[in-house]
Order: C-alpha cells, then sequence, then structure tokens
C-alpha cells in the first residue's frame, strides 16, 4: 500500500470519527466544560458545513490523496458518497441532508435543556 492510499483511508477513517463525535459526543460532555463548548462548536460547524457552499476539508483531502493514489475519487459529497450507499441507498441528496442537519440541532437542543436544567454541579 502506498503512502497516498494510507493517506486516503486515513482522512476516511478520521471523517468517521469526526461523524461519530458530531453524533455522540454529548454522551462524554457533562460536568465537562471544555469538551461540551468543543462539541457544541463541532455541532455548528457540522451544520454550518452541511448546508453552506463549502466543500468538507476531510472530503477534499480523502479526493486528493484517492487521485495521488490513482483510485478512481468521487465527486459528491461524503454523505452522498458513503452514507447514503450504506443506510439510505434510496432517498435524495436533500433529505440526508437535513437529516444531518436536524440530528445536529436536535443534539443542541439537548444542551440547552441541560442549560435550562442545571445545578450547583454543573450542566
Amino acid at each position: 500500500m502506498n503512502l497516498d492510499r494510507l493517506l486516503a483511508v486515513a482522512a476516511l477513517l478520521l471523517h468517521l470519527f469526526w461523524l461519530l463525535w458530531v453524533i455522540f459526543g454529548w454522551l462524554v460532555t457533562r460536568r465537562r466544560p471544555l469538551l461540551r463548548w468543543l462539541h457544541i462548536g463541532s455541532l455548528l460547524y457540522g451544520i454550518v458545513i452541511t448546508v453552506g457552499p463549502w466543500p468538507c476539508p476531510l472530503t477534499l483531502a480523502e479526493q486528493y490523496f484517492q487521485t495521488r493514489a490513482g483510485l478512481v475519487g468521487y465527486e459528491e459529497s461524503f454523505l452522498e458518497h458513503y452514507l447514503e450507499r450504506l443506510v439510505y441507498p434510496e432517498l435524495p441528496l436533500a433529505w440526508l441532508t437535513w437529516g444531518g442537519v436536524a440530528v445536529c440541532s436536535g443534539i443542541l437542543l439537548l444542551y440547552v435543556w441541560r442549560f435550562l436544567h442545571r445545578d450547583m454541579r454543573g450542566w
């Protein structure tokens, strides 16, 4: 395996870990202010990068290294290329995109609920 192929796989794995952090990070942030604010920032970034016109830097890195490794790169977003085919094979991309935004927004609402119901030990 050449270095570029290894870097493409590393970018893919980093992307998957990022998605897991965005979706499940709230489980480890209670009473950990630094992690909580990093996770809230990650959620906001996830929403912006999903609905905005900018490509995800991790997708660009993966595509770049795939091309350099001689693999056929993909043109669509990470969500469309991997997740849509695995989880939602027949759904339009817009549904997947807004589903991701809904998940991130729901987790942000969880933080609002935690804040409103905080006690002396924190939220």
